[in-house]
């Protein structure tokens, strides 16, 4: 396996994900704090920024062959990080948040143990899988949508809330699959 490169630490495209992640408690306070919805609104504006410099970051990795293997480790984990603290604070909102945090405990727990297998038998996921990409962009869409809509009714939050809940699960489930077929690869 590939070590990291030092220069990789501050390329451009990983300076975008360090923002992200210092974008994270900017957000938890603004949105824990707000009373009124322009402040809601602010909160979901640092998640826009936060959306933007994420689409970005990988354009310009791209872009400039800027693609390292510390980026792809760093992009992932400020996506799971973000995705995590705005559904915790989301909690204080919502008790079917509670479900959905759960289930994304479970997904990302599965998912980092067989990726840590999988690495000790130098195998790893080929990126992404579209379904995987679905999850992610849906869980933020949900996400972002109830930071944007305050005043959203709690039954319509609950049933895109359980929505989620569906496409993660499904998502979990067409994922083990991959993982046996590397588990299957090992021994050859």
């Amino acid at each position: 396996m590939k070590e990291f490169d030092k220069k990789e630490f501050l390329s451009v495209p990983n300076l975008m994900g360090y923002f992200r992640i210092v974008l994270i408690p900017v957000f938890c306070v603004i949105y824990l704090r707000a009373e009124t919805t322009e402040e809601y609104y602010l909160a979901a504006g640092v998640l826009l920024i936060s959306a933007i410099t994420d689409f970005l970051d990988g354009k310009v990795a791209r872009h400039f062959h800027m693609i390292t293997e510390f980026g792809k480790f760093l992009d992932p984990v400020a996506d799971k990080l973000t995705h995590a603290a705005i559904a915790l604070c989301l909690m204080t909102r919502y008790d079917y948040m509670k479900y959905l945090v759960l289930l994304m405990i479970v997904k990302e727990g599965f998912m980092i143990v067989m990726g840590i297998v999988n690495l000790r038998h130098n195998r790893k996921l080929d990126g992404a899988k579209w379904y995987g990409k679905v999850c992610t962009a849906t869980l933020f869409l949900l996400l972002f949508g109830l930071v944007f809509f305050p005043d959203i009714q709690e039954k319509t939050a609950e049933l895109l809330i359980l929505a989620e809940m569906f496409i993660m699960f499904v998502t979990l489930v067409l994922y083990i699959p991959q993982f046996n077929k590397m588990r299957r690869s090992w021994d050859s």
